[in-house]
């Protein structure tokens, strides 16, 4: 029977738009923002130079409706160079870009199938003996079992699978679209199903093959580590092999470095030194979320002096061999215990704030903060220790101590 290869990709989220960015001087925000449409130029690129038999992408093409016709009309010039090299594509719509969301269309080349929204549709490959099975979404939110209407697989061909899926339950910061067990996956009796919706690679099963490709291009932090599609090789109507391609453009990356008992700046910046030089190189610009934690001396001149950091560490960034770019410094120490000799006599003479000042503290920033458009703080919101987001939240105690430990640090200074 036929040996081929194909391409399994999801979750492309074609011009997706970036929130917040720009305001962190030094990430070239250009070059984030092109990212998605260079990672799926690498894998049209692919597809063509690893001559593979087709290419499938199992929704979330698009990250919602278009602004403009750019991004039908970039696509679409996608399109024709694979149909130009003869590679045909198989299309389904996910939550991001179901039939009800992107409300505009281009006409097609000839090479591109799209999964019917309306029932389950089946794309045969008669030279390969394959047969493509598949359903869109109609709206954004599949809450329905979508693979319980799947056929059953075509005897003797090799039976592809796609479906935008977070399976039952469900994954962290994934909603609980078209929910299905593995279970009922393989009891279609299909070698291969191709997944989107979850960001992360993972091989769910091996027998047979539930895989997600992952996105093909982190677009924030919580998107770390390498990204790219998946290479399917089969052979006598079986999977052979799987081999994971990374594709993307830029990098996301945390890391957390500790200034446990670290007692002045150039013991930090040691510190920071090394652990940015820990940051493998991977031949492509890798953005990084910088934290600082542990219990530390340093502790109140952190929090007093962490716009002052943010440029010490971009400067050294900008000196290691890798190229890094920093999103952000996060700042989440905290002093050395009582037993371990912390304090001074000025940190004996002003002690912590109360109850009193918490609550005059919430009764005057409160309504302020809640004036602020959501919008301003969205980044911030999304940053566990960032002192907007805990304002945001209220957390004023954490908030007080912040500027507690900053307030003793420039008094020590002083005297």
């Amino acid at each position: 029977m036929a040996s081929f290869s194909f391409l399994h990709a999801a979750d492309i989220h074609l011009d997706s738009p970036l929130t917040g960015l720009s305001r962190y001087e030094g990430v070239p925000v250009d070059t984030v923002r092109s990212a998605p449409r260079q990672a799926f130029d690498r894998l049209v690129a692919t597809a063509i130079d690893r001559k593979v038999a087709f290419v499938v992408i199992a929704g979330d093409l698009y990250d919602g409706d278009w602004k403009d016709a750019g991004t039908g009309l970039y696509f679409t010039a996608c399109m024709g160079r694979l149909a130009r090299a003869d590679i045909p594509v198989y299309l389904l719509r996910g939550n991001h870009d179901a039939k009800s969301v992107v409300s505009r269309e281009l006409p097609m080349p000839a090479n591109v199938h799209v999964f019917d929204d309306r029932k389950p549709q089946t794309h045969h490959i008669p030279r390969l003996g394959v047969a493509i099975h598949g359903r869109s979404f109609t709206e954004r939110a599949a809450t329905e079992n979508l693979a319980a209407g799947y056929p059953d697989a075509v005897r003797g061909a090799f039976n592809i699978g796609v479906l935008h899926t977070s399976l039952a339950g469900g994954y962290d910061g994934h909603a609980d679209y078209a929910p299905c067990t593995p279970q009922e996956l393989a009891a279609r009796a299909y070698q291969y199903w191709a997944l989107g919706h979850v960001h992360d690679h993972r091989v769910v099963s091996q027998t047979p093959y539930i895989v997600f490709p992952g996105n093909l291009q982190g677009r924030h932090i919580r998107e770390d580590g390498a990204r790219g599609a998946v290479l399917v090789h089969v052979q006598d109507a079986e999977v052979e092999r799987l081999e994971r391609l990374e594709l993307d453009v830029v990098r996301w990356l945390p890391v957390t470095v500790s200034v446990d008992q670290l007692r002045d700046l150039p013991a930090l910046h040691a510190a920071i030194r090394a652990g940015l030089g820990g940051v493998p190189d991977h031949g492509r610009p890798t953005i990084v979320r910088l934290t600082l934690h542990g219990r530390s001396p340093l502790h109140g001149a952190l929090q007093d002096l962490s716009l002052r950091l943010r440029d010490d560490v971009r400067s050294i960034a900008a000196e290691l061999p890798a190229e890094l770019w920093i999103e952000r410094l996060r700042v989440a120490t905290s002093p050395p215990s009582e037993a371990e000799g912390a304090g001074s006599e000025i940190g004996a003479l002003i002690p912590p704030p109360d109850g009193t000042l918490l609550a005059a503290m919430q009764a005057e920033f409160g309504k302020f903060l809640g004036a602020v458009p959501h919008d301003m703080l969205h980044e911030a919101a999304d940053e566990d220790g960032g002192l907007l987001r805990q304002a945001r939240q209220g957390e004023w105690a954490a908030l007080l101590h912040a500027a507690h430990a900053a307030l003793l640090h420039r008094l020590e200074d002083a005297a």
